[in-house]
C-alpha cells in the first residue's frame, strides 16, 4: 500500500473511533476501460466501480451512509430524515439503508431543477424511494440548504412529539461531513487495489457535488502519503464556490480525526466546464459522454452527476490537462436515467 505503515495505521485507528453500520458490498471493482481509452488522447482510463456498492442499486452514498447510520444506531434512533433533489440518489440510498436496518425513513425532495416533466417526478429514484417505504415531503426551493435543513428539524420535532427518535442526515456544509469518512476508507481500499494489481495512477477524476466524496478521497490519499492528482467535476455549483466547500470539509475532517493529511489549496482541483446550464440540466457534452461510455464499455452513467463528470474528464484529456493512467471514480446514480428518459430522447 502507498504511504508508510505508520500513516496507514493512524488513519485506520482514527476511522475506527466512529460508529459504522456495514451496508456496502466492498471492495468495489477496479477495471480498465480499454475501448473508451481509444477516444482519449494520451489517457489510459480505469474506473472505480462504486456503482457496485450493492444496497438499493448502489452508488457512492452507500459508503457515506455507513457512518450516518452507524451514528444513528449509536443514538438509538428509529427514524431517518434526509433531504435532496427530486431525483436524489442520496435519499433513495437512505431509504434502502433504513429498510435494511429496520428504521422508518422520511425524505424531503427539493425543487432544484426547473421545468421538469411528469416522468422526472414519478420514475427513477422517486419510484424506488416509494417502493422502499419512505415517507415523502416536498420543499419548494432548490438552492436553500439552510432552509431545507431547518425544515427537516421541524419534521423531526413533530416526530419526537409522536414518540419517534429521529436522526437527521443534514445537507448544509456547516455540519460535520460524517459521510466523507466513508471515502477516507475508500481511498485506503483503492490504494490496496493498486498495490495488488501493480498499478500506479497519475490522476483521479470524480464528481464533486456535496463535496463529501471528493473531500474524503483527497483527505484519505494524502493521509496515506499518496500524491495522486485529484480533480472534482462540478455538477451543481461553480468551481470557485465548490473549492470553498471542499476546503471546509477538509478542515472539519482534520478536526474530527485529529489528523492533518497535509492537503494544500493546490490539491483541491476542480472544473465546472460541463456544468452549464445548471444542476440536473442536460448539455451536449454530458449526453455525448453518457452515450459514448455506454456504447464503448456497456457502462451506464447518470445524467446529473457521473455523465457530467465524464464529460469533464473528456475535456481535461482533450486539452492535455490530464494524461497517463487516469482513474474515473464512478459514483453510481443510474436510476436517475429513467427520470430523464424523455429529456434524453429529446436531446439525442
Amino acid at each position: 500500500m502507498s504511504g508508510t505503515e505508520t500513516d496507514n495505521r493512524r488513519v485506520l485507528e482514527r476511522l475506527a473511533t466512529f460508529p459504522r453500520c456495514r451496508l456496502a458490498h466492498l471492495p468495489t471493482p477496479l477495471e480498465p476501460m480499454e475501448r473508451l481509452s481509444k477516444h482519449l488522447d494520451g489517457v489510459s482510463l480505469f474506473v472505480k466501480r462504486d456503482d457496485c456498492t450493492g444496497l438499493g442499486l448502489g452508488g457512492n452514498k452507500v459508503r457515506q451512509l455507513e457512518y450516518y447510520f452507524g451514528q444513528a444506531i449509536h443514538e438509538q434512533a428509529d427514524t431517518i430524515l434526509i433531504t435532496g433533489a427530486v431525483q436524489s440518489n442520496f435519499v433513495r440510498a437512505a431509504a434502502a439503508a433504513a429498510a435494511r436496518v429496520g428504521m422508518k425513513c422520511h425524505i424531503q425532495l427539493e425543487e432544484r431543477v426547473p421545468d421538469v416533466d411528469a416522468l422526472h417526478r414519478t420514475s427513477g429514484n422517486v419510484l424506488l424511494s416509494q417502493l422502499l417505504g419512505a415517507t415523502v415531503h416536498s420543499y419548494p426551493a432548490g438552492e436553500d440548504e439552510s432552509g431545507a435543513d431547518a425544515r427537516l428539524d421541524e419534521i423531526a420535532k413533530q416526530l419526537r412529539q409522536q414518540g419517534s427518535r429521529p436522526y437527521i442526515i443534514p445537507l448544509g456544509p456547516t455540519h460535520e461531513p460524517l459521510g466523507a469518512l466513508g471515502y477516507i476508507d475508500a481511498a485506503t481500499e483503492l490504494l490496496s487495489q493498486l498495490d495488488q494489481q501493480s498499478l500506479r495512477m497519475d490522476h483521479l477524476v470524480v464528481t464533486s457535488g456535496s463535496g463529501s466524496t471528493h473531500a474524503g478521497i483527497l483527505f484519505g490519499l494524502r493521509a496515506h502519503g499518496s500524491q495522486i492528482g485529484v480533480t472534482g467535476v462540478c455538477p451543481r455549483r461553480d468551481a470557485q464556490s465548490q473549492q470553498l466547500r471542499v476546503a471546509g470539509h477538509i478542515e472539519k475532517l482534520t478536526s474530527m480525526l485529529d489528523l492533518d493529511p497535509g492537503v494544500t489549496p493546490a490539491d483541491i482541483g476542480l472544473t465546472d466546464v460541463s456544468l452549464a446550464p445548471g444542476y440536473g440540466r442536460l448539455n451536449d457534452a454530458t449526453v455525448n459522454a453518457l452515450q459514448l461510455t455506454a456504447q464503448c464499455e456497456g457502462l451506464l452513467l447518470d445524467p446529473v452527476y457521473t455523465a457530467k463528470a465524464m464529460a469533464g474528464l473528456f475535456h481535461l484529456a482533450e486539452y492535455g490537462q490530464i494524461s497517463g493512467k487516469v482513474l474515473f471514480w464512478h459514483t453510481g446514480g443510474q436510476p436517475a436515467i429513467f427520470g430523464y428518459g424523455d429529456a434524453l430522447v429529446r436531446h439525442a
